[in-house]
């Protein structure tokens, strides 16, 4: 494993503006497991959503210009389809990729979302940036999903992580 210190890790942003995100999330798990969460579409689908939601479909193409799409669906909400294109993926450390929302109020605004990966006291450090959004309010609610999104991913790698489940 390429270990990385804490000079390795991406900056937080002093201020973060009205039309981004950032959030940062510790996994005790290594760098390359929790990278593999988010290659492998076969995992990606056991976490992919926030808590109270399902993935029932997760298809990738991983691969810088290569396409993503799925849908999670809630109790109370029904199927949100989702999909976007990688932009860039550099092993173990960075995925930059579109995410677009099929239906709902944000329909059809194409956003950008950077998730860094690195090693810091045998921990993963995984930063989750998306911007830009149109509404604080967009991106508050934004903010909410990611977060139980995150807590989703969170618990499934670390179940990994402690060899509970392949």
């Amino acid at each position: 494993m390429d270990a990385r210190t804490d000079a390795a890790l991406p900056p937080h942003p002093a201020v973060v503006q009205d039309d981004e995100l950032y959030l940062v999330r510790a996994f005790a798990a290594p760098v390359p497991l929790v990278f593999r969460m988010w290659e492998d579409p076969n995992h990606r689908v056991r976490w992919w959503g926030p808590t109270q939601y399902v993935c029932k479909h997760f298809e990738q193409d991983f691969r810088p210009g290569g396409a993503w799409r799925a849908c999670i669906v809630s109790p109370t909400l029904g199927e949100n389809w989702q999909r976007g294109v990688f932009r860039e993926i550099e092993r173990d450390r960075r995925i930059v990729f579109t995410f677009i929302w099929d239906a709902g109020p944000a329909a059809g605004v194409e956003t950008l979302v950077t998730i860094t990966f690195a090693e810091q006291n045998g921990a993963t450090i995984q930063t989750f940036h998306q911007t830009p959004f149109r509404t604080v309010e967009r991106r508050n609610n934004h903010i909410v999903g990611w977060s139980r999104l995150l807590d989703c991913e969170q618990a499934y790698v670390e179940t990994l992580a402690k060899g509970d489940s392949q």
